[in-house]
């Protein structure tokens, strides 16, 4: 069965993901294009790295010029950052994407971006899942396809954004892995033109991206971490499959969780680029966001997971960044998108102005707003049985948790119980996935609250 997830459609190739299938749910794009007179735009068709990928995009193609819409077919894997932005560059309908994201090698996947360059909303993809059955479009007149390559028009648009004289002169020396993905001759050219010193690896495209996950996470960026510490770089930088998450290693080697990432960004972007706003997190994502925020008179807020609904904050509000603990983030001025290629950026440009290396930066905030245990977990759970996990939670609501009383229960998305010392945990069943994910934070009790956490799945 089709059906959207938090981020688009994503199956496994030759199993649900197959070429008949990619075709009506491009047939479904289209009339939703045509219902809403858009037609007279052209749309973008980007893929990543993956298997097939680029045959998906060009079967998406046909569909759309027989349905009389021009398209914008990239020329080679493109970031789903650069594909979105350039779907405001371009004043396009919107874009399709063939990725499945950091998900396994045997996934592909669907991602619609309409006109606005973030994420469809629940309204667009319910629209799309209800046009799945309809004919495909025969227009009078066939649309035209044009092949394209954003990279540099993408270069020049984000330069804006960082302080580039700082950035040269610091001259600093990083690692960049691109995890076999899309983000490989972007971030590395990107950051060699404002005079860093770059050694890439796994700079290939790979349909099995070495084997494993291509998602930035410590488990998976071990000869990231070798190689900087064996050059003696300033930094590591990572990028999901499509470049829209990102991953940092510091110049000891050691891993930062996004979750730390986002929190040291946030603290940079107020404290050191004077930005003003709100700032905006899933429920998922850590309370570090809340602690700086407080010290700077700043309101939160929290939003299910799922990007499309920090985008829908950040199209609406006055937002200074919005990010999720899965890795992706956005600021103010962007497009409402995770940008992996933005933040690696990011946190280069904060190393160069603040001439101190990510190790120290990371205890300098811990001074201010104290240690946070953060832990993410994924726990394989059968598809009938993420449903029962819930249910069993709301149905048998704890009134203390490791002796410390519940203070608050928030069902936004999943099952978030907060105890009265600040420490909480979050069980969702993954929208793309057949696993149940486990969210914990806490000072003190992480592996107390962990262990119960397990008893209870395990137990259903």
């Amino acid at each position: 069965m089709i059906k959207f997830g938090t981020d688009g459609w994503r199956a496994v190739i030759s199993d649900e993901f197959t070429f008949a299938n990619v075709k009506k749910v491009a047939v479904a794009i289209a009339h939703y294009i045509h219902n809403h007179k858009l037609n007279s735009k052209p749309i973008i068709i980007g893929y990543d790295a993956r298997f097939l990928a680029d045959k998906f995009a060009e079967a998406i193609a046909a569909v759309m010029e027989a349905a009389g819409i021009d398209c914008f077919l990239c020329q080679r894997d493109t970031p789903t950052p650069v594909i979105a932005w350039e779907v405001k560059d371009l004043s396009a309908c919107g874009a399709v994407v063939l990725t499945a994201s950091h998900n396994p090698p045997q996934y592909c996947g669907i991602k619609f971006i309409p006109h606005y360059s973030g994420p469809a909303n629940q309204e667009i993809t319910k629209e799309i899942e209800n046009n799945l059955s309809l004919p495909p479009i025969a227009a009078g007149k066939k649309g035209k396809l044009e092949r394209f390559e954003p990279k540099q028009r993408y270069f020049k648009y984000i330069e804006k954004f960082f302080d580039v004289e700082s950035i040269k002169k610091a001259k600093l020396e990083i690692v960049v892995d691109p995890m076999f993905g899309s983000g490989r001759g972007y971030l590395d050219a990107l950051l060699e033109s404002y005079g860093c010193k770059i050694e890439e690896i796994h700079g290939v495209r790979d349909v099995l991206f070495g084997g494993q996950n291509p998602e930035p996470e410590e488990a998976t960026l071990s000869e990231l971490a070798s190689k900087v510490k064996e050059t003696k770089s300033a930094l590591g930088l990572a990028l999901d499959g499509d470049a829209d998450r990102f991953g940092v290693v510091d110049e000891l080697g050691k891993f930062y969780s996004a979750n730390q990432m986002f929190a040291i960004l946030f603290e940079y972007l107020v404290a050191e680029k004077g930005y003003t706003g709100s700032v905006v997190r899933s429920v998922g994502t850590t309370h570090m966001i809340d602690a700086i925020a407080k010290l700077h008179n700043i309101k939160v807020k929290e939003t299910p997971v799922g990007f499309k609904h920090i985008a829908d904050i950040m199209m609406k509000e006055d937002v200074i960044i919005g990010g999720e603990e899965s890795g992706g983030i956005t600021i103010k001025g962007h497009i409402p998108e995770k940008d992996g290629l933005l933040a690696n950026v990011l946190v280069v440009e904060m190393l160069a102005k603040r001439g101190k290396p990510l190790s120290r930066i990371w205890e300098e905030l811990e001074l201010k707003i104290g240690k946070y245990d953060c832990r993410r977990n994924k726990i394989k759970l059968e598809e009938n049985k993420k449903s029962e996990v819930l249910e069993k939670l709301k149905n048998n609501l704890p009134k203390e948790v490791c002796g410390v009383k519940v203070a608050e229960v928030n069902t936004i998305d999943g099952v978030k119980i907060i105890l009265a010392d600040g420490s909480w945990f979050l069980i969702r069943p993954s929208g793309t996935e057949p696993l149940v994910r486990l969210y914990i934070e806490s000072k003190d009790k992480a592996d107390i609250i962990e262990k119960f956490c397990y008893n209870l799945i395990g137990g259903t």
